[in-house]
């Protein structure tokens, strides 16, 4: 454990227990993780709207032009069905049973990571020294109380595919990801509660954005923790990290598998954010990430992968989550 993280843990472990509101941003593999106590963050550096907990120096959206472009730029098919090939490879070599697996595209756009921050409609909404903006629709972990819930979020359809919502329930392949992950999901909660349930199970949410809408398929698990439990959140996201929803099962050697195919650092994409406001504990997991390098916006997207899956699909679906949550722009895809 690097100086960093026990760092991390320690302050999280110590602001829980003595009722400090704080807020955290994980990196993916927990190597730079950050935490302030929540009076200390300074919104010229960090912005936040977790779910209408924010910090924003705004009260409205910024007019934008009705006519702006967003383009983006993904690898070549051949690119990614290469990589695919080594994914499922893996799966049918019984490596795993889910890959989660993401590339990073480059995109144009005439707005700066803070005017789609500001403009996005996301229940979570991040935005960090203009180095990344994230609007991410899934939630890690919710801790009320005792109750500690997760919502994992695996399956994605075009809503204007017809009868759409039948068409992603009923697939087979997405029923059989779907499971995997909340069964993995069941296994992390019991590390660190008890009682483990799943309280709803693969239920419809609307992701509105620039040109489409899409449908998402969450599920919600739920347990409560002991009695010893004393706020230590900062043993708990050690515990829980990364995230099952966006590696796969089994965690560990999936994340070997990820790192092989995918060839690029994922950093805080795929992390998880959030805050603790002196009594509840609120964190999503920072997909829908678009990143600044070196002047380039990079937008990271993916998807979970099967050995019944068809690259043709899921090389759809990473391009299909690339987009700006909100609802005019004219989009040009090259």
């Amino acid at each position: 454990m690097t100086d960093s993280v026990n760092i991390f843990t320690r302050n999280l472990n110590e602001w829980g227990k003595r009722g400090i509101p704080f807020l955290f941003i994980a990196d993916y593999l927990l190597e730079k993780p950050l935490a302030w106590p929540l009076k200390n963050v300074n919104p010229a550096e960090i912005q936040f709207d977790f779910h209408g907990f924010s910090n924003q120096t705004f009260t409205e959206k910024k007019e934008l032009p009705g006519d702006f472009q967003f383009r983006k730029f993904p690898v070549p098919f051949e690119e990614y069905q290469s990589r695919f090939n080594f994914v499922v490879k893996n799966l049918k070599a019984g490596n795993s049973f889910l890959v989660n697996f993401s590339l990073p595209t480059p995109i144009e756009t005439g707005l700066s990571l803070f005017d789609i921050y500001r403009n996005s409609s996301a229940l979570y909404k991040l935005w960090y020294k203009n180095e990344f903006a994230c609007f991410s629709p899934e939630i890690f972990v919710r801790i009320n109380g005792k109750r500690i819930s997760s919502f994992p979020m695996k399956g994605t359809i075009d809503a204007s595919v017809p009868d759409a919502e039948n068409a992603i329930l009923s697939d087979y392949k997405e029923a059989a990801e779907h499971a995997t992950i909340v069964d993995l999901i069941r296994n992390d909660l019991s590390m660190v509660a008890q009682k483990i349930w799943v309280e709803k199970y693969r239920y419809i949410d609307h992701i509105y954005t620039n040109d489409k809408t899409l449908l998402q398929v969450s599920s919600e698990i739920a347990g409560l923790l002991p009695d010893d439990f004393d706020g230590k959140y900062g043993d708990l996201l050690l515990k829980l990290l990364p995230a099952g929803s966006i590696t796969g099962a089994p965690k560990p050697s999936t994340i070997r598998i990820i790192k092989d195919a995918e060839g690029y650092e994922r950093g805080y994409y795929t992390g998880v954010t959030g805050y603790f406001d002196g009594e509840n504990f609120e964190s999503a997991v920072m997909i829908r990430f678009i990143e600044n390098q070196d002047g380039q916006l990079v937008f990271k997207s993916g998807g979970g992968i099967t050995a019944r899956s068809n690259a043709r699909s899921e090389y759809q679906e990473l391009i299909d989550k690339i987009y700006l949550p909100f609802s005019h722009a004219a989009q040009v895809m090259l």
